[in-house]
C-alpha cells in the first residue's frame, strides 16, 4: 500500500542582507544563422531552462522543438533538433496558430550518469513529453511520453485547486525535485510547491524498468506578490553545501498558458534542511529591479555565488538572453 504524501509549508522571507545583481544580458545567436529547412530562426527563441552538461550549457526552449547548446570554451551556440510537431513545424506560436501543439519544455536536469533531461510543463496533455540527451559528443535526443508520471503530478495540483505547471527540476541527493509554478488569476489557485520523487525510481522508469514514481513529499512555498500578482517558481539549482537556489517571477497573466508582463523577479535560497528560505529582488548594476523573465538558472562550478541565468523575451523575433547573476550576503 502506497504511503500518503507528506505535505509541509514554508514562507520565504525577504532578506535585507542578500543581494542579487544581474550582469549585462547577451543575445543567444546560433553560429549558422537561420536554418529555414529545419524551421529554425537565427537565434534561441524561448530559453526556459539551462543546465551544465560537461563543457557546455544545454538550454531548453518552450516553443521550439530544438534544444540549444552553448560551448563554454568557444562561445558557439548550436541546436540539437527534436522531431517536428504533428503539423510538421518546429516553431509554435499564436501567429502560426499552432501554439497549443508546443512541447513546452520548461524544466531540465542532468542525471548522475550525465544524461540531460528536459520535461514538459504538464499544463496540457500535449505538454507531457520528456526529452533526453546522452552525455557523449554527438548524442541524439530521444523523446518519450510521460502520461503516467504527469497524471500523478496533476492529481496533487488539482487537490490544491491549481493547474499543473512544472517549471523547474533539480537532482538533490536521492531526490528528483520538481518545482510547480503558481501563477495566473483565472480559475486556479496560484500554488508554488516543490514535489519530491525518488530519483532511483525515476531513472528506472526512464530506462523502462518499473512504473513511474509517485510524489513522496510536497513543500508548499509562499513567495509573496507584487500588487497582487504572485511570484512563481521558474527554476532552481543545487549548491555545493546542499542549499537550493531558486528564481521566481511575478508575471501578470490570467493563467499558466498565456504570457504577460513581468513585474519583478526574485532570487532565493532554500536551506539544506528545507526549514527556511530567504529571497531578494533581482536588480541590474544600477540597482533597478529587472523586468526580464528569468526562466533558467545554473550555478557555476567555481563557487556558490555566481550563476548563469537565461531569459525568455516572449517575443519570437527577439533572441533569448543569457547573463551572469552575482549573489552577495552582507554583514549587518
Amino acid at each position: 500500500m502506497a504511503m500518503p504524501t507528506r505535505i509541509e509549508t514554508l514562507h520565504a522571507e525577504l532578506s535585507p542582507r542578500l543581494t542579487a545583481t544581474l550582469g549585462a544580458p547577451q543575445p543567444l545567436l546560433y553560429d549558422h544563422g537561420a536554418h529555414p529547412v529545419e524551421d529554425l530562426p537565427a537565434h534561441v527563441r524561448a530559453a526556459s531552462s539551462v543546465r551544465r552538461q560537461g563543457q557546455r550549457l544545454v538550454i531548453a526552449q518552450d516553443d521550439v522543438n530544438a534544444l540549444a547548446t552553448l560551448d563554454l570554451a568557444t562561445g558557439v551556440t548550436r541546436p540539437i533538433l527534436l522531431p517536428t510537431g504533428p503539423d510538421g513545424a518546429r516553431i509554435f506560436d499564436e501567429r502560426r496558430g499552432n501554439k497549443k501543439l508546443k512541447l513546452d519544455l520548461e524544466a531540465s536536469l542532468v542525471l548522475p550518469d550525465g544524461r540531460f533531461v528536459a520535461l514538459g510543463s504538464g499544463s496540457s496533455p500535449q505538454r507531457e513529453k520528456i526529452v533526453t540527451v546522452g552525455a557523449g559528443a554527438g548524442a541524439l535526443a530521444q523523446q518519450l511520453v510521460g502520461s503516467g508520471l504527469y497524471a500523478g503530478l496533476r492529481a496533487h495540483a488539482s487537490a490544491c485547486g491549481a493547474r499543473l505547471n512544472i517549471e523547474g527540476a533539480v537532482v538533490q541527493g536521492p531526490w528528483l525535485r520538481l518545482l510547480q509554478r503558481g501563477n495566473g488569476k483565472r480559475d486556479y489557485q496560484p500554488w508554488n510547491a516543490i514535489l519530491d520523487l525518488p530519483l532511483d525510481r525515476f531513472v528506472g522508469w526512464l530506462d523502462g524498468r518499473g512504473a513511474s514514481p509517485a510524489v513522496e513529499r510536497i513543500i508548499e512555498v509562499s513567495l509573496g506578490d507584487i500588487d497582487g500578482v504572485p511570484f512563481g517558481f521558474t527554476d532552481a539549482a543545487v549548491l555545493s553545501d546542499g542549499r537550493m537556489a531558486f528564481i521566481a517571477c511575478a508575471e501578470d497573466t490570467a493563467d499558466a498558458i498565456d504570457d504577460g508582463p513581468v513585474l519583478g523577479c526574485r532570487f532565493g535560497w532554500l536551506a539544506a534542511d528545507d526549514q527556511a528560505a530567504v529571497m531578494t529582488p533581482v536588480v541590474d548594476a544600477e540597482g533597478r529591479p529587472t523586468h526580464l523573465k528569468l526562466e533558467g538558472i545554473e550555478v557555476r562550478p567555481q563557487g556558490d555565488s555566481v550563476f548563469d541565468v537565461v531569459a525568455d523575451m516572449d517575443r519570437g523575433g527577439e533572441p533569448a538572453q543569457i547573463a551572469e547573476l552575482v549573489i552577495k550576503l552582507a554583514d549587518l
